[in-house]
């Protein structure tokens, strides 16, 4: 997670970034929240009254978590990679959001849940195709040779960036039965008081991610810069609004 990234995880919620898993949360139901951030939205599904256990690989995220949602009863975080998370515990429900897009093996991530639910356990992934992100109107050159360049790197280090239409075949492969697909597309309009920082997502990937992209010689730091503002003034005059992709797909 690039320095800065985490400001995006912090604004998340249950009822708005993840409102898929709500139909499945009950009082004492075991959760497993595989990849689960500064724990905005896992501590969302503990005030639900399920148990839960949110596990990242990011120890500064970790932290973040347990300072911020210390006392919250049923809920636990832990320093942890899905590939190499070893307990006895089974789980009713697996969660794993926005979590896939950054793996480059999810066939042997959700083999590895798979292996960590319960007889009749429900596995729910959410992710998005960040080749069908829609703007209106379209936004500046800079931004789209940045995110293009952004895609680019993705596929070259081996990130699938249509994972989530990828998800019903895999889980298919898989095993897995009782497959069903819900759209979950984040739409942000100007009218939202939210949409500067909705769609200043981007910004916000050009300033953290940008760097590595920087740092690999897929643009330079004065398109980089560009893109930033360019895309910024587009946010501030123009930008009307933005559709981001994004599938849930549920398994048992």
């Amino acid at each position: 997670m690039p320095e800065g990234a985490n400001k995006v995880l912090d604004r998340r919620t249950l009822e708005t970034d993840n409102r898929n898993l709500l139909k499945y949360l009950k009082p004492g139901i075991q959760v497993l929240d595989v990849g689960c951030g500064s724990g905005a939205i896992t501590k969302g599904m503990a005030e639900k009254g399920a148990l839960v256990t949110g596990i990242d690989p990011g120890e500064t995220l970790i932290a973040q978590a347990q300072g911020n949602y210390e006392g919250i009863a049923g809920l636990q975080f832990q320093v942890a990679d899905i590939f190499t998370f070893e307990t006895a515990e089974r789980y009713d429900l697996i969660s794993s959001a926005r979590v896939l897009q950054w793996l480059q093996d999810p066939a042997t991530a959700l083999l590895k849940m798979k292996a960590l639910l319960k007889s009749g356990g429900l596995i729910s992934i959410l992710d998005y195709n960040h080749e069908k992100i829609q703007w209106h109107p379209a936004p500046p050159a800079e931004m789209k040779e940045f995110y293009n360049a952004f895609l680019k790197w993705r596929t070259d280090v081996g990130f699938d960036n249509a994972i989530a239409d990828h998800l019903s075949g895999l889980f298919e492969s898989l095993g897995f039965t009782h497959i069903e697909v819900e759209v979950q597309h984040e739409l942000t309009t100007k009218n939202d008081p939210e949409f500067a920082a909705k769609a200043g997502i981007w910004s916000t990937v050009a300033k953290t991610r940008g760097l590595q992209l920087v740092k690999d010689g897929y643009i330079t730091e004065s398109q980089r810069l560009s893109a930033i503002g360019a895309y910024e003034k587009w946010i501030a005059e123009s930008g009307e609004s933005m559709t981001l992709y994004l599938l849930s797909v549920s398994a048992k």
